[in-house]
């Protein structure tokens, strides 16, 4: 490749004579992400960029520079109007082209106001009376994602939010203004990642997730910067790939630590750590962290905002179901896991205790409860189509070799099969 074609990460890299193997090492990632860096399939996350600006002998600031160059070199001046006219028109644009140029705008964007805020003086901090309530707007967002049926349908009017937002950034506005459109921005995009999370799409849910970070970040917001980390960290539990999630959640709970101590950030993030904790086998790491977020409880006031914090103490009894089940207690987890129920649960969460408690009666070699709890599960798969609850019947299917003897069994495996192969609903 010529060099005026090449990555500036992979020019800056060959001027210092690393190899991709020998960045990754020094970037602590592996080799295959630098790849994706300098094919530009990825941006490094806000958390890696410290460490990566030091191997390249970088100033953080110089790094995101070469970064928004990279994004800004690729985008046409018309996207953004384009985007916004295609909706505003009813039209049903390419999502997946939607979500690119969102991630270079928004980089682009970001780190701008970021560079600003890191340059200003006392006297920018003053608002200038613009009394937008963006974080309104969003909560009323939250509260369609809560309510739709398919959550995909919510994503246009994320997308048309997001748009505005970004317009919003490029005006004349102060610079403590500039920083609430920012936390507006990194709240909508864990919003996004949701959608995609619940659409089984886990790409573009991880690069929302990194985009509600770097936003945040650049707002200064903690609570909200944790909550992005953490979603972006469940991508990893719910993948089971317990080692990749750790290392980030400790980061989350680091800046939740330095958020406001009256909500439940840092709790939130305990329960996650609880759920990476057992699937790594350490039970007694696993039962700190569940006892730390049990210390929700002694909270008073507001301690959620219902949309990118919604962690109140209620899920706890079923999280603890989880832990244990993972961990093999199953008398520890079907006392939680039966406290549960006795609760008002949304599908979702109700399919969630419902599969651990027929995970349970596999292992236990009972029939019996593995067919009444699936059977009801299968049924709110079928009602519902998400893929939340299709993921966790498929989970249940690693259970039920030692049980196909029994032809009740037989034709549930046969039904999760089929069920997992219908198209996803939209």
């Amino acid at each position: 490749m010529a060099a005026e074609e090449q990555h500036p990460l992979a020019r800056r890299r060959l001027d210092l004579g690393y190899t991709q193997e020998g960045l990754a090492e020094e970037a602590g990632v592996d080799c295959r992400t630098v790849q994706r860096w300098e094919a530009g399939e990825r941006v490094p996350q806000p958390w890696r960029r410290n460490r990566l600006a030091k191997a390249l002998q970088l100033t953080r600031a110089r790094l995101d520079d070469l970064l928004e160059e990279t994004a800004g070199g690729t985008r046409s001046r018309g996207c953004r109007a384009d985007w916004k006219a295609a909706f505003s028109a009813g039209h049903d644009p390419d999502l997946p082209e939607i979500d690119d140029m969102h991630r270079r705008e928004a980089l682009r964007v970001f780190s701008t106001v970021g560079t600003m805020l890191a340059l200003r003086s006392p006297d920018d901090i003053a608002a200038d009376g613009d009394d937008t309530d963006y974080a309104q707007l969003n909560s009323h967002l939250w509260r369609v994602y809560a309510l739709a049926s398919s959550k995909a349908e919510v994503l246009p009017l994320v997308h048309t939010q997001l748009g505005v937002l970004t317009t919003e950034l490029q005006g004349t506005h102060s610079l403590a203004v500039k920083q609430q459109i920012c936390a507006a921005a990194g709240d909508l995009y864990q919003l996004k990642g949701e959608i995609h999370f619940d659409g089984n799409d886990y790409t573009r849910a991880a690069d929302s997730y990194s985009l509600a970070a770097l936003a945040s970040e650049t707002a200064e917001n903690f609570d909200l910067w944790a909550c992005a980390m953490t979603r972006h960290a469940y991508l990893s539990v719910y993948e089971r790939r317990f080692d990749h999630a750790a290392p980030m959640l400790d980061l989350a709970a680091e800046l939740a630590r330095r958020g406001n101590p009256g909500l439940s950030t840092r709790h939130w993030v305990s329960v996650v750590q609880a759920e990476a904790f057992a699937g790594l086998g350490h039970i007694n790491a696993c039962q700190r962290a569940l006892d730390a977020a049990e210390a929700v409880r002694t909270l008073t006031g507001t301690v959620h905002n219902g949309g990118w914090l919604r962690f109140d103490g209620t899920r706890l009894a079923e999280e603890r179901g989880t832990c244990y089940a993972a961990l093999g207690r199953h008398d520890l987890a079907e006392a939680a896991l039966s406290d549960a129920l006795k609760q008002k649960l949304t599908t979702r969460r109700r399919a969630g205790v419902l599969t651990d408690l027929a995970s349970i009666g596999a292992q236990r070699h009972d029939p019996d409860r593995v067919v009444a709890h699936a059977s009801t599960v299968l049924a709110e798969a079928h009602a519902t189509g998400s893929e939340v609850v299709r993921r966790k019947l498929t989970g249940l299917q690693r259970h039920l070799g030692p049980l196909l003897g029994d032809k009740r069994v037989q034709l549930l495996n046969r039904e999760i099969t089929a069920l997992t192969a219908l198209p996803a609903a939209r």
